[in-house]
């Protein structure tokens, strides 16, 4: 296990120790994927804006479900709930499977902040992941029944139990965040009454108990954000309140220790700063939650917490790092809804340098995402859209919109290209120069600036870099090579088996004994061995053993790759049947249906009947196998989800 990663004390940027830190554990409300609501504590939905101003805020918020660990000793804790006493988060129930720990404090509320050890997999069903407390399965699925609220799937009887404990949010911009901790509530759109209960003319009783404290997390994701159509920024309605929700947050890191609820912590506090306008606080907080979130190895939290520095970057007038990390933070393997928002605030950081064709690519990214289903953003989209207009009227367009290489700041490697009157392979940049002339038989793309090549007077293979220089000469012997990855190459002397990966500099970091190997991915590779299908890391331990009859991971947008997914998971397949591992090589899902397919929450799977249903990330079941294709399960999966996004 890596040591773990320990940043500087925070040092909280406001410290109102008047304002109670509310007992029971730690909430942050949900972005996406959240099953059947718990209301708890009803509040009312945030009032709108006049026309010309896009309100976003949740009506919904919820419970985090947990505390923080106490020691890094405790990743490798017993499995029991009563070790751990904690709610089942919708994160466990259709994300990744991850779940928060308990904490101590010192007797004083106060505890040192040091990051906790790093857990190994950010992903499905994690072996320390608790079972959840039936007092409180029981609880929120009698008040889930009660509302008659979210859809819950039929099926087994683990269905219910897991629809009825999870929680969910309903927001537009700015609800929050990481898949692990929600408390439900739902949304006027939805036609309820945001959990309330009636509103009645009678007094309440003398003797009735005050309700609880707000979690300042549920106060934040329920403030009802205004967007200003002149900047494109966020203004809270109370300022005075934000403070107060400011100090609560703090209040709460103050007695957290685990790297989860740190990097959420500390990001959402650095949310709060930035709209108060107190910018060097927020960068501070941000930079330092990206700290924690790669510490969990969690990607989804990691491109969150990228996300929110992104913005508090963008506030300070800092926007080719705001670009970068905005890139870096949207993947393909996250859910659409989030993936939609962070395309909203690039497109935004555009607006503000005056690259408006871009920020507009931006804005109809968004737009397609959400299949112009999502009212809310649409509604923001349209004040954004009304501000670009008006600016280009005055301005013009901007630059043209730039390549992506640009935005994250990479160069961008030659190019192979080939003569036909020559019949050889040479390398041409950008701009179609050519840096590298027309002298191989064989050219192989660049990858982290390294290509393979080919003499035509050779068998054997040479690499060079973009200059067109050799690290590796052909005399080394590789008839057969595999293009660089996580600074590893696989290469094989007869270009048949006995496959090793070597660095840059033809040092051998992983000895040769594999029949196939495919590049590294995420830190793993799939590997051959004795006719079975594994996994090696960088190191070349096996972490997946070679047993498979194949591992290769489709996903739901129709890519497959070789590997594992950025969330640590990869399809395999044992006598005709698939299931699912992780990085750790625990196996997720059994190998027991003719396909499956990895879901940005979920797993897709088809029955011998031909029917597809869906497993949530645990395993566990989701969706009956009642519908006729894939398409028809992720609709239901999108109806089920609460209709969230993350605060940025």
């Amino acid at each position: 296990m890596p040591a773990p990663i320990t940043p500087p004390p925070v040092e909280p940027t406001t410290a109102d120790t008047s304002v109670p830190t509310p007992d029971g554990p730690p909430a942050e409300p949900e972005p996406h994927d959240a099953m059947a609501p718990v209301p708890e504590r009803p509040g009312p939905a945030p009032e709108r804006a006049p026309n010309d101003v896009a309100t976003s805020g949740t009506t919904e918020a919820r419970q985090d479900g947990a505390a923080p660990e106490t020691t890094a000793d405790e990743t490798t804790r017993d499995t029991t709930a009563d070790e751990t006493t904690r709610e089942t988060t919708a994160d466990e129930t259709i994300a990744d499977g991850t779940a928060q720990e308990p904490a101590a404090a010192d007797g004083t509320g106060h505890s040192a902040p040091t990051p906790s050890t790093p857990e190994p997999v950010g992903t499905a069903a994690d072996a320390d992941a608790t079972a959840a407390v039936p007092e409180q399965q029981t609880q929120a699925q009698a008040q889930a029944q009660a509302d008659d609220t979210e859809p819950t799937p039929a099926g087994t009887e683990h269905d219910a139990d897991h629809a009825g404990s999870a929680e969910h949010t309903n927001s537009t911009d700015d609800t929050d965040d990481d898949e692990d901790d929600a408390q439900d509530r739902r949304t006027p759109e939805a036609g309820t009454d945001d959990g309330a209960e009636p509103a009645t003319d009678i007094e309440p009783a003398a003797d009735a108990e005050p309700p609880p404290p707000v979690d300042p997390e549920q106060a934040l994701a329920a403030v009802g954000w205004e967007l200003d159509p002149l900047t494109l920024r966020e203004r809270a309605p109370d300022p005075a309140q934000l403070r107060v929700i400011r100090d609560g947050l703090t209040g709460k890191l103050d007695t957290t220790l685990d790297n989860r609820s740190r990097a959420r912590l500390l990001s959402l506090r650095a949310v709060a700063s930035r709209i108060l306008g107190d910018l060097d606080d927020a960068l501070g907080d941000a930079r330092l939650a990206v700290t924690y979130a790669e510490a969990t190895g969690e990607f989804r939290r990691t491109a969150l917490a990228r996300a929110r520095l992104a913005e508090a970057l963008r506030w300070r007038g800092d926007h080719a790092e705001a670009d970068r990390l905005f890139a870096e933070a949207n993947s393909p393997e996250l859910p659409d809804r989030l993936r939609a928002l962070l395309h909203e605030h690039a497109g935004r950081c555009c607006f503000d340098q005056g690259r408006l064709t871009e920020a507009c690519l931006h804005f109809e990214r968004a737009l397609d995402l959400r299949h112009g289903e999502d009212a809310q953003l649409n509604a923001r989209v349209e004040v954004a859209l009304d501000a670009v207009a008006e600016r280009a009227a005055a301005d013009g367009f901007g630059p043209a919109p730039r390549r992506p290489e640009e935005v994250l700041g990479t160069p961008c490697p030659p190019v192979a290209t080939f003569d036909e009157e020559q019949q050889l392979w040479g390398y041409a940049d950008a701009g179609g120069e050519m840096v590298i002339a027309h002298r191989y038989a064989e050219a192989q793309p660049f990858h982290e600036g390294l290509a393979w090549v080919r003499r035509p007077e050779a068998s054997r293979w040479a690499l060079i870099d973009t200059s067109g220089a050799a690290l590796i000469e052909a005399n080394n012997g590789y008839r057969a090579v595999v293009p660089f990855s996580d600074g590893l190459s696989w290469v094989s002397m007869d270009g048949k088996s006995r496959w090793m990966a070597v660095d840059r500099m033809n040092i051998v970091k992983i000895p040769p004994g594999y029949e196939e190997a495919r590049p590294f991915r995420n830190g793993l590779a799939a590997v051959r061995q004795n006719g079975g299908w594994g996994a090696v890391d960088l190191t070349g331990e096996v972490v997946v053993p070679t047993r498979y009859h194949r591992l290769g991971t489709p996903l739901a947008d129709g890519r497959e790759v070789d590997g594992f997914t950025a969330d640590g998971l990869a399809v395999v397949e044992l006598a005709g049947r698939r299931g699912v591992v992780d990085r750790a090589g625990r196996v997720v899902v059994p190998p027991a249906y003719p396909t499956v397919v990895v879901h940005p929450v979920a797993f897709l799977v088809a029955a011998e009947s031909g029917r597809w249903g869906a497993l949530d990330r645990r395993g566990e079941p989701l969706i009956d196998p009642v519908h006729p294709g894939r398409a028809a399960v992720v609709a239901e999966i999108d109806r089920l989800l609460a209709d969230a996004s993350p605060v940025l």
